[in-house]
């Protein structure tokens, strides 16, 4: 059953969590008062359908609806979760809360976006003060995963947990907050950050970009995949934590840094900052910095998946829950439903030749999967290997392109196994590939049999598909 998400205020955030929702099959519901709202929130949504795929091996799941609605009655109708985006005003939020609680149902979840207000805050003047609590998102929500949520001492027992529950059926990492405090955990960081930054520039020792190089180049590569607390632990040795703070602890006490110390933001200091940032980049539009932050992400993302790492395990094990389901093996099945990734293009700006063979792979993989060879069967048993490929270049697959693979078994005798692949891009059929495989005996690395079961099974798909006739292309290995 398609669940439903209304979204109170459709900008940067607000239009991160409607395509969030969307594209994880969720129907969203969006109020925002904005004469240009929607072809904002439709441009981001646009980015966001070319970059969330692009982080996944599996196609999501089909995308929900999305409509607009003029009043907050109409749109929180039907909700189970209700995410209120608005200006960091809190009487204006407060309000809001009023208007929604007298026409929600009392048992949806209302989350809040807000970077510093505290649940206590928000919930002062409401109806149902248990029913709200703060979920803090990172931009862009469509990409980033990490939401914090708060609740105070009037939060519902359960409510954190069924929120919790519910965001990571959509991908994301939820992050419970132990207890209220003004910005929550992350925010306090980069607040700490933004202060020393103001006064590098203030006191002219760093331009913003030399700051962002010392960033990106630097520590921010290594918290991107390990954090604070286990960056340090690795500095400190075979000794780990205990040796780096008995190390660099007493640092701390020196006068490093200024941050609870605030430079005025004066005239100059307001106009030097933005003429630093102009100069630094000011060069590309913001959707093209959009787009460059966008590419950027999904490359790390999907690096860390590769190797089941920080946000890549989020990633992954998200995955598991929307692969495709094993569908009937005795007609030609689909195996492979994807996105093209930006790291599968090459210098023609098309996809590159091995990138065929290797969404052919995961084709074969999946099949292989589903006729038993699961990993604990390779780890114990056997396996099967490609001896030979032969693939045909049809047309042309580009970025962002929804591919797909139809697998189809030729033929099936003891230790030779040979399937065919038909892989398509929007209707049209881009290449085939036909894949001698043979069995091997993971013991002894060398061809052997595989069991009767799974040998019984193979050759009874294979019979079933002999009735669909010998695909165009066929006959191109084996020839030896």
């Amino acid at each position: 059953m398609t669940k439903t998400a209304a979204i109170l205020g459709g900008g940067v955030i607000g239009g991160g969590w409607a395509a969030r929702f969307l594209l994880m099959g969720w129907d969203v519901r969006v109020f925002d008062p904005s004469p240009t709202a929607e072809e904002t929130l439709n441009a981001m949504l646009g980015r966001a359908r070319r970059a969330l795929p692009a982080l996944y091996d599996v196609a999501l799941p089909a995308e929900g609806k999305l409509s607009f609605h003029g009043t907050i009655s109409e749109a929180v109708d039907g909700a189970v979760w209700i995410q209120e985006s608005a200006p960091e005003r809190l009487e204006l939020k407060q309000k809001l809360y009023q208007q929604v609680q007298s026409v929600c149902d009392p048992e949806a979840i209302i989350g809040s976006s807000t970077s510093g207000f505290m649940p206590s805050e928000l919930q002062s003047c409401a109806t149902r003060p248990e029913q709200i609590i703060v979920a803090h998102p990172f931009n862009p929500v469509y990409l980033l995963p990490l939401i914090e949520l708060v609740g105070s001492d009037k939060t519902g027992p359960d409510t954190l947990d069924r929120a919790k529950d519910l965001l990571e059926t959509v991908g994301l990492f939820p992050l419970k907050v132990r207890q209220e405090i003004p910005a929550h955990i992350a925010d306090r960081f980069l607040e700490a950050v933004w202060r020393e930054a103001l006064w590098l520039i203030k006191d002219g020792i760093a331009t913003t970009e030399e700051i962002d190089d010392a960033i990106r180049m630097g520590f921010g590569l290594r918290w991107g995949q390990m954090g604070l607390f286990e960056t340090y632990r690795v500095a400190g040795g075979p000794a780990g934590m205990a040796h780096f703070i008995s190390q660099f602890g007493p640092a701390l006490e020196w006068p490093w840094t200024k941050l609870m110390d605030v430079p005025e933001l004066t005239d100059e200091l307001i106009e030097m900052i933005a003429s630093q940032s102009d100069a630094q980049s000011g060069h590309l539009s913001i959707a093209e910095l959009e787009s460059l932050r966008d590419g950027n992400l999904i490359g790390m993302m999907r690096s860390l998946k590769a190797r089941g790492s920080a946000v890549g395990k989020v990633l992954a094990d998200h995955e598991k829950t929307i692969e495709p389901v094993m569908p009937d093996l005795m007609v030609p099945m689909i195996t492979l439903d994807r996105q093209v990734p930006t790291d599968w293009v090459d210098g023609n700006g098309h996809m590159n030749e091995s990138r065929y063979v290797q969404a052919m792979s995961e084709a074969s993989d999946r099949f292989l999967l589903w006729i038993g060879t699961t990993p604990d069967y390779i780890a114990t048993q056997g396996s099967w290997f490609t001896v030979e490929n032969h693939v045909r270049y049809l047309a042309e697959v580009m970025i962002g392109d929804r591919i797909s693979a139809t697998t189809k078994v030729l033929e099936a005798k003891g230790k030779k196994l040979k399937l065919f692949y038909t892989i398509r891009c929007n209707g049209e059929v881009a290449a085939t590939v036909e894949q001698l495989l043979i069995h091997v005996d993971m013991q002894t690395r060398r061809a052997g049999e595989p069991p009767a079961e799974m040998a019984d099974l193979l050759t009874r798909i294979a019979e079933a598909h002999a009735a669909f006739g010998v695909p165009e292309g066929a006959g191109g290995t084996g020839r030896r």
